[in-house]
């Protein structure tokens, strides 16, 4: 995190400035004085570096954090995940042991950066953590929250039966949905397709068994669209071109005039070299969205393939002909 450098600076003087203040207090207990009392008895205080929005962390959720520890007086963190390209998804109380960590993290809302002060308490204890942080440290830790994922909530729903999740009104089932659906997005990023597939066929099977009132449709069919393109992308991730156009040709019939639907479909058939088929729906896709780089690419990209396969074919029947011309079995009697 490159903000983790500068902004923890100010409390690490450079080698001309004595650590201790005139007051005979260190940099992390003047830094406490101006921080929020997090847990109400001092054990961990907070300072917001930069606002967030939204609601909370909720307990049991994932979270994409970037994070940055540090023991006091020294210059390079002890631990941090800002050498990660893409941070992975941690779930409290299991990925994120540390209490403090753990009870600041629920202070937090996504986009916010904030500062820790943790007490021995609240991180490594008396002992400490042999050989990095000494016993009874105070450490500071920077982090900044991407994103959270409720999954208690998604969990606890997917585990009830079909006339059970009946019982609930559709924001709770679209609430879930997209969750498992955000999952997947997060799992995709990750190129961890086989998981993304997964969280993405769990969303459209909530969907898919919501048997309620037809003015709920369409809100049902919307979110189903947006499942379907992503287990279509997966799919061709996956080198499952089948699978990828049945998904695509799903969604178009959830709406015909889907670009994204109809440039997937035409990847399948690509894929599968069904280039007549493939030609169809990117033409389609191109009416829709005749600016898109994308569906333009895959366009050009089916017209060398087109080329190179006529060229093969006439090769082939040249040399077939050819063949037949020569055989003596099939010359003049």
């Amino acid at each position: 995190m490159t903000s983790t450098s500068t902004s923890t600076s100010t409390l690490r003087p450079g080698p001309q400035v004595s650590l201790w203040g005139e007051d005979g207090k260190s940099p992390y207990q003047r830094l406490s004085q101006r921080m929020l009392d997090v847990t109400g008895d001092r054990g961990v205080l907070k300072d917001v570096i930069r606002e967030g929005a939204g609601e909370l962390v909720a307990p049991d959720a994932s979270v994409l954090v970037r994070y940055s520890g540090y023991l006091e007086h020294m210059d390079k963190p002890f631990d941090s995940n800002s050498y990660r390209k893409t941070p992975r998804l941690m779930k409290l109380g299991e990925d994120i042991t540390l209490w403090g960590m753990e009870l600041g993290l629920l202070s937090m809302r996504r986009g916010e950066l904030a500062r820790f002060l943790l007490s021995p308490r609240y991180a490594y204890g008396a002992l400490g953590c042999p050989p990095l942080i000494p016993p009874e440290a105070t450490v500071l830790f920077e982090i900044e929250l991407l994103d959270f994922l409720d999954s208690a909530e998604s969990d606890e729903f997917c585990a009830l039966s079909a006339e059970q999740q009946d019982q609930f009104p559709l924001d709770k089932v679209l609430k879930v949905a997209t969750t498992e659906r955000e999952f997947g997005n997060y799992l995709f990023r990750q190129k961890r397709f086989y998981d993304a597939k997964a969280r993405y066929k769990r969303a459209l099977q909530l969907l898919h068994r919501r048997s309620g009132p037809p003015e709920e449709r369409p809100l049902v069919e919307e979110a189903r669209l947006l499942v379907l393109l992503n287990l279509s992308l997966t799919y061709l991730k996956l080198e499952r071109p089948t699978a990828a156009l049945r998904c695509g040709e799903q969604a178009l019939r959830i709406d015909q005039r889907s670009a994204k639907a109809l440039f997937r479909c035409g990847q399948a058939c690509l894929f599968m070299a069904e280039y007549e088929k493939a030609r169809d729906f990117l033409v389609r896709a191109q009416r829709e969205q005749p600016c898109n780089h994308d569906i333009n690419n895959e366009l050009r990209k089916l017209a060398c393939y087109y080329q190179d396969y006529a060229e093969r074919e006439r090769e082939m029947c040249y040399r077939m002909f050819a063949s037949h011309n020569e055989d003596p079995v099939n010359g003049d009697n």
